[in-house]
């Protein structure tokens, strides 16, 4: 049975792990997910081609395999078909590249039961210095807080951060979200976060502390140009739906 928020019931938990290539950083992760919170977890592998499946097996891990690479996108979509057909109540998106601390699971879990919000964000940038010394590359700090920003002013949000690999929400998103309809690339989660805003979810984020290192998957340099002209477009589609500019299927 459903957990109502507010009435006091432990929600199903389902974290959910989009995974490529994480086979030195996946056992790290599954480590700091703290006992008794999460009923249950599952990994999308998206043809890797190290050992992230036979890891994640031998950490007793539900597993789905893509045997070709199909994106990001195309991961999430895979996982949240598969929570939609669960009994999970609340889904935790983790990136399994032990970037993000899952042992704040619990903190903000109480968002969500209690109805105050409705998806959660780790927001990774407490304060720049912070996320500087932590390993994160100037560049991607200055894209990343001209991006926030410009979506925080358009959206008619206040995040601290809109990239995060760490959120949690309710199932009532993706069962009214067209997530189906989303690109198979990394500005998925853009267009997921737009999609929230257009249907009047509530958001909300708290801080993560970040993690930057050798093992931890990081889109490079042009990569990240294209997810930001990407996240533009994503946006600029929104107001232009917004006024009747534009119909996109995505937002229908």
């Amino acid at each position: 049975m459903a957990c109502n928020p507010g009435d006091g019931k432990k929600p199903f938990v389902m974290v959910v792990l989009p995974a490529f290539n994480a086979e030195r950083t996946l056992a790290k992760t599954i480590r700091d997910i703290p006992e008794g919170i999460v009923d249950r977890i599952l990994l999308v592998d998206d043809g890797s081609t190290d050992r992230t499946v036979q890891i994640a097996t031998s950490l007793g891990l539900e597993v789905i395999v893509h045997k070709k690479n199909q994106g990001y996108g195309a991961n999430q979509k895979t996982c949240y078909d598969q929570a939609l057909a669960s009994e999970a109540e609340i889904i935790v998106m983790l990136h399994p590249d032990y970037q993000y601390d899952a042992r704040l699971i619990p903190a903000f879990i109480p968002f969500l039961q209690t109805g105050v919000c409705d998806l959660m964000l780790g927001n990774r940038i407490r304060t720049r210095r912070e996320a500087i010394r932590n390993g994160m590359p100037p560049w991607k700090y200055i894209g990343n807080r001209a991006l926030t920003l410009f979506e925080n002013m358009l959206l008619g949000q206040n995040l601290g951060e809109w990239h995060s690999g760490f959120r949690m929400f309710h199932r009532k998103l993706i069962e009214i979200i067209p997530y189906r309809l989303n690109s198979d690339d990394f500005v998925f989660d853009t267009q997921f976060l737009v999609q929230a805003v257009h249907y009047g979810f509530r958001i909300g984020d708290a801080p993560v502390p970040v993690r930057y290192f050798e093992e931890a998957s990081s889109i490079n340099f042009m990569r990240s140009w294209k997810y930001g002209l990407e996240t533009l477009k994503a946006v600029g589609g929104y107001i232009g739906n917004r006024f009747g500019l534009l119909k996109l299927p995505w937002l229908a």
